[in-house]
């Protein structure tokens, strides 16, 4: 009985992940981390080859990676060498600034993007205010002609 309960939940957990792989989220998904994963290079070599060469200079080439606090001094006894136990807070420091540049890049990037998407819009909103209403053009019209031929008929019926 608990073997049956078991294999009800295991063939509700695939029927579930069934259902969502079928209304087109790992679809949307899979498309997104492709997406993202092209757009992350665009933003690296944007960093890298434009940002951080100015970033070099006003700080005078310092590397950070290199920083970090020695705990124990590299040994050498009996012919081999024992590597330092060094604190790499240096590291932490470069990539933590790295973090920084390209979230600010992808900021700046996705402010561009909405910027020119809500001129956009609001480019189509005013040509659709300066249009006319075509309905409402059509009803001015039909009653311009239903006046007119009243006006027709009474002037026959006056005649």
């Amino acid at each position: 009985m608990e073997g049956n309960s078991v294999g009800k939940k295991v063939g509700g957990f695939f029927s579930e992940f069934w259902t969502f792989a079928a209304k087109g989220n790992a679809i949307q998904l899979a498309v997104a981390v492709v997406v993202g994963a092209a757009f992350s290079a665009v933003v690296n070599s944007l960093v890298n080859d434009i940002i951080t060469p100015f970033i070099s200079l006003g700080t005078g080439n310092v590397d950070f990676s290199q920083w970090g606090y020695v705990i124990r001094p590299a040994e050498n006894l009996n012919g081999t060498t024992t590597p330092a136990l060094t604190v790499g807070y240096g590291h932490l420091i470069q990539v933590t600034i790295n973090f920084f540049i390209v979230a600010l890049s992808i900021f700046i990037i996705y402010k561009l993007l909405s910027g020119a998407i809500r001129r956009f819009q609001h480019k189509e909103e005013e040509e659709k205010k300066a249009a006319p209403d075509s309905a409402a053009v059509q009803v001015g019209l039909l009653t311009e002609i239903r006046d007119l031929l009243k006006e027709e008929s009474r002037s026959k019926k006056q005649q």
